[in-house]
């Protein structure tokens, strides 16, 4: 009875959502924003690792693979994959007809298989590429690190220019190393790995596995194709750009040789404003200028409250989370404000366990989630570190669940779950009484720095200050608000300043190592153990044997290749081991709150990879959704 009374529900809804959809029109041009301070910084769609570039150019040049509205895989480039051997061996077979263009749409080449080779050579090679994205093909192609390493020593030898030359033509030094094989005339591509990896397919929707003409490069020569620019580069993809201003706007204009043009729904145009602020760009679709705007929390609570632009209230639309897990990142080597000389009584606390499962404990931060989502705190609490929706076990279980059942954290929507008063108390007590017999003196600093001309982000510090105060008494810890000019990375975490860094992380492929591979202890491509939390640098003894302990286990799970329920197990304990010794602390989702023309629910959804801004098969209205609309539109996506 009860799904007789759910169809009936769902069929009423989607009755609704006809009505509405058959009363207002599309969409032709999609008009949308970006700020300033996410402008685009390269063409290169093989040399970027930022979601800011990456936005734009999954639109302009296709892979292998994409996702669909649901994260699925789907078809893309590649018009069929399979592997014969269990997971050791992929082959991707291309659509005929697709083409390299330039910006006007005129055809350059055809798409060849080889261009996944070129491409691949690209990445790997040092010279060329630095290391930009290297370390998913360097762990998971057969060959592909040593071609890597090979390339850098031949750089580190005999000079830069010996290492450009190389191609991955025929007989070449990458066709004899690396474990990828190509066939122009049958149009496949085929990838030998170093192991059974079911979840490579994933890695094909990521520019590491994206294709290169050779005879882009045979034109524009490797430095160019390095700097390349919008008006120099091949387009294969659904849109070419046709205009660009730096810090202004960039308009994306539907290629008219695409290849998949009868299968696919594009806009005519999509312009990418680049504005100042939220608030700015508020202010642009009051007036008509954007199409969609995230609110921030005083637009947001105006609307909401009635204080000012109450009528928009019914338009409330709760926006879908992003792919991005947000985590508190503790720094074990830190500096004083000169840059130079060790924060001795930071670095000490830090090391402390019971210091740091205080502030696990200890630090209730529903206020912290309200600068993002004031209406729905909650909504963007997190429990893990690996995003959710990332992996799923056989049985379709998220792999985060696993990861709440070793933590034994129950999924709540009504409370934030991990604080916990008491156990911060007990833990506070323990440190203060440890760290005292080793010369800590409290409270404790923790720097917390923000860019100095952003009122948003001292709003949203100040109440980051009154969390740590009210959470653990400013006589234990005192959050510092300090500012930097420009540059975060420059300015703060090169000379090793900050205390705590909040970042969030998403996955580039469909596996639980693409997060936890980012903090292990004592591995030169772990991302965030190098370049944020500096725990090599900490000879604390507890400290690092709780790393070695997580590492362990960490690469324990990474070799197992032929059982992935297995495999989501071992990285569950692997990943409860590193959030009980408080290593890293769990942070938030982005869940905020939107005026949209767009159905959320017909866009790219992954939480892994580059896919979620190709502005393909949406369907939208040329007026903006109400909040009933938008529920019922949700109801009905859950319900396929």
């Amino acid at each position: 009875m009860k799904k007789l009374l759910s169809l009936v529900l769902v069929l009423a809804l989607l009755a609704t959502v006809c009505v509405s959809a058959a009363s207002a029109d599309e969409l032709k041009n999609l008009n949308t924003y970006e700020t300033k301070a996410r402008e685009l910084e390269t063409w290169n769609i093989h040399y970027s690792q930022a979601a800011a570039d990456l936005n734009v150019l999954c639109n302009l040049i296709d892979g292998l693979l994409t996702n669909d509205n649901h994260g699925n895989l789907k078809l893309n480039a590649a018009k069929s994959y399979e592997s014969p051997d269990g997971g050791k061996t992929w082959v991707f077979t291309l659509n005929e007809g697709m083409t390299w263009f330039n910006k006007d749409g005129e055809v350059q080449a055809d798409v060849l298989a080889s261009d996944w080779a070129t491409g691949l050579e690209w990445v790997l090679n040092y010279a060329k590429n630095d290391s930009y994205n290297v370390s998913m093909p360097a762990e998971m192609i057969a060959g592909a690190n040593d071609y890597y390493e090979y390339t850098k020593a031949l750089t580190e030898s005999d000079g830069a220019e010996a290492a450009k030359a190389l191609t991955a033509d025929e007989g070449s030094k990458f066709a004899e190393m690396v474990g990828i094989a190509t066939d122009d005339a049958a149009g496949t591509i085929t990838y030998t790995l170093v192991d059974q990896l079911p979840y490579f397919p994933s890695v094909a929707t990521y520019n590491c596995l994206y294709p290169l003409s050779a005879e882009l490069i045979e034109e524009v020569g490797v430095d160019g194709y390095r700097d390349i620019t919008w008006e120099d580069m091949w387009y294969s993809g659904a849109y070419t750009v046709t205009y660009f201003v730096y810090q202004n706007q960039k308009v994306l204009t539907k290629s008219p040789n695409y290849w998949n043009d009868a299968n696919c729904k594009r806009f005519d145009t999509v312009t990418i404003k680049m504005v100042e602020s939220a608030s700015v760009a508020y202010q642009l679709f009051k007036n008509g200028e954007l199409d969609h705007v995230s609110l921030d929390q005083a637009t947001l609570q105006g609307i909401y409250e009635g204080t000012s632009d109450g009528e928009l209230k019914a338009n409330l639309v709760e926006a879908r989370p992003t792919k991005y897990s947000y985590q508190i990142h503790l720094v074990y080597s830190k500096n004083l404000e000169d840059g130079e000389t060790a924060d001795t009584n930071w670095n000490t606390a830090v090391a402390n366990e019971n210091f740091r499962k205080s502030l696990y404990y200890g630090l209730d931060l529903t206020n912290y989630f309200a600068r993002t989502n004031a209406i729905n705190p909650l909504s963007c609490q997190n429990y893990c570190y690996t995003g959710n929706g990332v992996s799923f076990t056989s049985d379709g279980t998220d792999y985060t669940a696993l990861v709440r059942k070793e933590l034994g954290l129950e999924y709540d929507a009504t409370k934030y779950v991990r604080y916990d008063a008491e156990k911060a108390a007990e833990y506070k007590a323990k440190a203060i009484e440890e760290l005292t017999a080793k010369g800590v003196t409290f409270p404790v600093t923790v720097d917390y720095y923000i860019k100095g001309d952003s009122d948003v982000a001292a709003q949203t510090a100040k109440v980051l200050e009154n969390v740590f105060a009210e959470g653990l008494g400013s006589d234990y810890v005192v959050l510092k608000t300090n500012t930097y000019i420009s540059s975060l990375a420059n300015e703060v975490r090169k000379p090793r300043k900050a205390s705590i860094f909040i970042n969030g992380w998403g996955a580039d492929f469909a596996d639980p190592i693409n997060f936890l591979g980012q903090e292990t202890y004592d591995d030169p491509q772990a991302y965030y153990s190098n370049a944020y939390s500096n725990c090599n640098d900490n000879d604390d003894p507890d400290l690092i044997a709780a790393y070695k302990e997580f590492t362990d286990l960490v690469v324990a799970a990474k070799a197992i290749t032929n059982d992935m329920d297995a495999r989501y197990a071992a990285f569950a304990k692997a990943e409860a081991c590193m959030l009980e010794h408080a290593l890293v602390i769990p942070c938030s989702y982005e869940v905020g709150w939107e005026l949209t023309k767009i159905n959320d629910y017909t866009k790219v959804y992954s939480m892994y990879g580059m896919q979620a801004y190709r502005y393909v098969d949406w369907e939208t209205s040329d007026t903006p959704y109400t909040t009933e609309q938008m529920n019922a539109l949700a109801a009905a996506y859950a319900a396929e």
